[in-house]
């Protein structure tokens, strides 16, 4: 009996050697908020015609960046939903200072609804913390497991990085998204296209907060497809007003500011 207590102690001192499993970056590092610049209740296309130019700096503003909501949309809304279930999910210790989460994810993007298969690795390193998602399908459009992104976070959880691979089909790098965090806010997010080979390459597009009279901010660099040459843009507004101002010297054909009240018209700047 002496010695099954024993042996009981040392088991149970055993699994607690490895500690407790890394905290998950929030899902919120892989996402920008673009709901200043989505179109109101009739579609984007029937509110521009009624308001016609006198929207045109707003218009001009908010096409650029949905741009970037159309491309995130596509590529990361299977990934980002699939990461924000992990958080239902007990880790299991690996080894190697690894913690993995098993578990399935019923996802429902523009009606269509795709249950996927997905472990999510964590490795405590000296530095940082090593992740990797690893997705797979079965049914419909079935894929064999494959590692669909992977990051890096700092050990205290304030500053991050992400590489996503184009799909299972393409397993290429396609995005890089870094973050920096303060307490519960994600404070900057940048988002970079790195697929080689395409026009697209090395744009990008910042999110962050910032103080004063705009309390957020896009800068974009893309490579405009009917122009041939490649944007910048730098654009600002006050989150609770709606109202802002863009800079865009390819655009407007100087270096100043461009602003929009909170009814998203034309207005001088201050």
């Amino acid at each position: 009996m002496f010695f099954a207590v024993i042996l009981l102690s040392m088991v149970q001192g055993c699994s607690k050697d490895h500690g407790d499993p890394p905290v998950l970056p929030p899902a919120a590092t892989m996402n920008i908020d673009f709901s200043n610049f989505e179109p109101g209740n009739k579609s984007g296309q029937e509110e521009f015609l009624t308001k016609g130019t006198e929207t045109s700096t707003w218009d001009f503003t908010a096409g650029t960046a949905l741009i970037w909501r159309a491309i995130i949309h596509v590529t990361l809304g299977v990934p980002v939903k699939t990461y924000q279930l992990a958080a239902n999910s007990n880790p299991e210790y690996t080894g190697n200072d690894t913690w993995e989460w098993n578990y399935d994810a019923t996802i429902t993007i523009d009606q269509i609804t795709v249950t996927y298969s997905a472990r999510l690795t964590g490795q405590v390193r000296s530095d940082d913390v090593l992740w990797k998602m690893f997705i797979s399908k079965e049914g419909a459009g079935e894929f064999e497991e494959f590692l669909w992104f992977e990051g890096t976070s700092a050990r205290d959880g304030s500053s991050g990085q992400w590489i996503l691979y184009e799909s299972y089909q393409n397993q290429v790098p396609l995005l890089q998204i870094d973050w920096t965090r303060s307490g519960n806010s994600v404070t900057k997010i940048k988002y970079t296209y790195i697929k080689a080979g395409n026009p697209f390459a090395n744009s990008y597009i910042e999110y962050g907060l910032i103080t004063g009279p705009y309390d957020a901010y896009f800068d974009i660099h893309f490579y405009h497809a009917t122009f041939l040459q490649f944007y910048d843009l730098r654009i600002e507004w006050n989150i609770a007003g709606r109202n802002g101002r863009v800079r865009c010297e390819n655009h407007f054909g100087d270096d100043a500011w461009y602003c929009w009240d909170s009814n998203r018209l034309n207005t001088t700047c201050p």
